[in-house]
């Protein structure tokens, strides 16, 4: 499998094809195109899907690879802004940062300790450090607030220099979120590399649509103005006291994004997480208009007052651009909406942030495989349900490139099976999520932990954590519950790794990206099926799309995605060939409806079971393998 895989592989590269290969778990996909990749000693461009990805490709498989293929290929790393220190925005904390409480203060002498020594400026060598500390934003840099060849560290730049060696290599590992971005901002070192290669791969493929979309969007975030604000008087105190009214500049930016996110969240008091508001719901209140119409004003007073002081230092070339920008984002958002894009607005405990996205990428990915000739490859373990691979392909306008699917090599029949409880609540029935939580109790109690629980919404998280616990310790089972959100991501993986007796209760970020092998987990519970939400506004403009086109938007997009979520989900359960596990989904609709036959053809060929005594049996058979 892994051969026809290669050879598929080597094949576009020499022919300078587009190639779309699904390759199952255990093929061994990275291998499979990084051999040709090295063999064909073409220049190359890799993209994965996340930086974890990315530091697993360069540090571990390709030095590995290269040294017993014995290729001469230089091969090179290439991140974000965000994930690099910016060694002058170090300096500006040291002596003007106010810092939110004793942690972060930690956070920033680790990090003014590690900056002595690193050689890359990779944040990601410091062990432990969280990615959502407020410091990180201090000391990185981004497009808006990088000074370029004015800045005073120029010379020293760990940006400018990873972009220096990726120019320099054969191959460069880069991620979606990183090509994305430089295709529509020309702003991360990719527009420069594109041109020069004869070969790009993405691996993990099947978030390219999304991350595309963020990319291609607009956005304007009260987080951009308050950074803005902050900075204006950093700037002005620093070089220009004196020149112009700074707090007050500043203060008007501040009550324009305070008010902004309060018209936003309108009647809404508490939020957890980020809910995704219609535009609409929103867009035809007056106070919200005159909020946006507010922050235009001030950044347009910003703008004017930066402008006069514009000579005085870099630091003001880029205030004024990144003010007169905040302007015309204001200006765009009062304007209405063009009929090819939709709105939205992302509402935070702390932010908003208001979205305008084209519908898809594809005019993206035609332009960019008609610039130049070269092969382009896409590759992951879910990108569809038929041989056409239609799922990714319409989406990403590939309909006319090679297609290939490898089913994986392990033996789901034999080790693994599935269950979907034929007499339980339905999802919008109250009752649901504690059933939920019960029945994970049950299972896991008898397996001593080792569960994951998937859930579709981060709202049900709660109420099946807390069924969860209450239902264990009226059990006494001592199950230990961990929930998303109480830890980073990292952290509570290796909690669960560490914790005998453990159960993990994750919401979308748990679905896909994680590999925990072995018999660490071997039950994963699904609540319910994944269809995309109906009231998400880019889902509604789908939606109104296909019915435009004569489409059946059920059947063309929400039992699509349904099923490509569903194998990402279950894919979790079985990592490695002596993997076994029990895959349970609690949505009766599985069994009851008539899509449900396309849904279950979806999942790996595990066996069914039929009621929980057997499912309750087959977990006794994988405890006593466990404690043999």
């Amino acid at each position: 499998m892994q051969q026809r895989l290669a050879q598929a592989m080597a094949e576009a590269i020499e022919d300078r094809a587009a190639l779309v290969a699904e390759a199952g778990t255990g093929v061994g996909k990275t291998f499979g195109y990084l051999v040709p990749l090295l063999l064909s000693q073409r220049r190359a461009l890799v993209s994965t899907a996340t930086k974890s990805l990315q530091d697993q490709l360069f540090l571990r498989d390709l030095p590995r690879l290269r040294d017993a293929l014995r290729v001469p290929v230089r091969i090179a790393l290439l991140k974000g802004r965000a994930s690099y220190l910016c060694l002058h925005r170090l300096e500006q904390a040291r002596s003007s940062a106010t810092l939110p409480d004793r942690f972060a203060v930690r956070a920033l002498a680790r990090i003014e300790t590690w900056a002595a020594g690193t050689a890359s400026g990779d944040l990601a060598e410091i062990d432990g450090l969280d990615d959502r500390s407020p410091v990180i934003p201090l000391v990185t840099s981004t497009r808006d607030n990088c000074l370029g060849t004015d800045c005073p560290s120029y010379q020293r730049c760990h940006v400018v220099k990873a972009r220096r060696e990726a120019m320099a290599a054969d191959l460069v590992v880069v991620n979606h979120h990183l090509f994305f971005a430089d295709v529509s901002l020309r702003d991360s070192g990719v527009a420069e590399l594109l041109p020069t290669v004869d070969a790009v791969v993405f691996d993990e493929a099947h978030q390219l649509v999304e991350t595309g979309l963020q990319f291609l969007g607009t956005t304007l975030a009260t987080g951009q103005a308050l950074d803005l604000a902050r900075d204006i008087v950093a700037a002005g105190l620093a070089h220009a006291r004196g020149l112009a009214p700074w707090q007050e500049l500043a203060g008007a930016l501040d009550r324009g994004t305070r008010d902004l996110r309060l018209a936003c969240a309108g009647p809404l008091r508490e939020v957890r997480g980020v809910i995704k508001l219609r535009w609409d719901e929103r867009a035809r209140q007056p106070a919200f208009v005159d909020a946006v119409r507010s922050l235009g004003v001030a950044a347009d007073a910003a703008a004017a007052a930066l402008a006069e002081v514009e000579a005085v230092a870099p630091d003001f070339t880029r205030l004024l651009q990144r003010a007169q920008a905040m302007k015309d984002l204001a200006d765009r958002f009062v304007a209405e909406t063009a009929p090819d894009r939709v709105r939205w607005i992302d509402l935070g405990s702390r932010d908003a942030r208001l979205i305008e996205s084209p519908l898809h990428i594809r005019e993206l990915f035609n332009e960019q495989r008609n610039a130049a000739p070269r092969a382009w490859i896409f590759t992951s373990a879910t990108l569809g349900t038929d041989d056409e691979l239609a799922w990714f392909c319409e989406a990403a306008a590939l309909e006319d490139a090679r297609k290939l699917r490898v089913g994986s090599p392990f033996d789901y029949a034999a080790h693994a099976r599935t269950w979907v409880p034929p007499r339980f609540p339905k999802p919008n029935e109250p009752g649901h999520p504690a059933a939920v939580g019960a029945l994970a109790a049950r299972l896991a109690g008898r397996l001593g932990g080792r569960s994951f629980v998937l859930t579709t919404t981060l709202r049900v998280l709660p109420l099946i954590a807390e069924a969860l616990e209450a239902a264990s310790a009226a059990a006494g089972d001592g199950l230990q519950v961990l929930v998303q959100g109480s830890h980073p991501k990292r952290t509570l993986l290796q909690r669960f790794l560490d914790t005998p007796r453990s159960v993990l209760v994750g919401s979308q970020s748990f679905w896909e990206g994680i590999d925990v092998p072995g018999d660490a987990l071997q039950c994963v519970i699904i609540d319910k099926l994944p269809f995309p939400p109906p009231n998400d506004p880019l889902v509604q403009a789908r939606t109104r799309e296909l019915e435009r086109q004569g489409r059946s938007p059920f059947d063309d997009y929400f039992l699509s995605e349904a099923a490509i979520s569903l194998k990402q989900g279950a894919g979790r359960l079985i990592r490695s060939e002596s993997d076994r596990g029990l895959l349970v989904i609690t949505d009766p609709r599985l069994r009851q409806m008539g899509y449900g036959r396309k849904l279950r053809q979806a999942l790996p060929p595990m066996g069914t079971l039929d009621t929980e005594d057997d499912a309750l049996a087959w977990l006794d058979v994988l405890a006593a393998s466990h404690t043999a």
